[in-house]
């Protein structure tokens, strides 16, 4: 389903809403009944439209968290900030992350993962 609504956004959306030096905060925490079903060029598609696209997970929470389920790895590479989200503090931390100047693109989580 997650690659649906990515199809949805981006077809329905995207150009309506996404102007220049948009960020986009996707919530999920990338479970999918349809595993990767069209989620990997959604995702590609709704990175480049936009300048900054941030997921927010709220199974980043547990220590042992691993990517390991399709839908998770399908987004991933195409994310420039992983960060989770289950409480009011890494909401705080989210309004700070999004109140810092950001270098050019990158993917947080695969650079601390290497």
């Amino acid at each position: 389903r997650i690659g649906h609504c990515l199809n949805d956004f981006n077809t329905n959306w995207s150009r309506r809403v996404l102007g220049q030096g948009a960020v986009v905060l996707m919530i999920s925490d990338g479970l999918d009944r349809d595993a990767g079903e069209g989620i990997g060029g959604e995702i590609e598609r709704l990175h480049k439209s936009c300048r900054r696209l941030i997921w927010l997970n709220p199974l980043l929470r547990y220590a042992g968290f691993e990517p390991k389920s399709k839908g998770i790895k399908a987004l991933l590479p195409h994310v420039d900030d992983f960060r989770t989200v289950h409480n009011l503090a890494s909401l705080g931390d989210l309004a700070d992350a999004l109140g810092r100047p950001q270098p050019a693109r990158r993917n947080k989580y695969l650079t601390e993962a290497a």
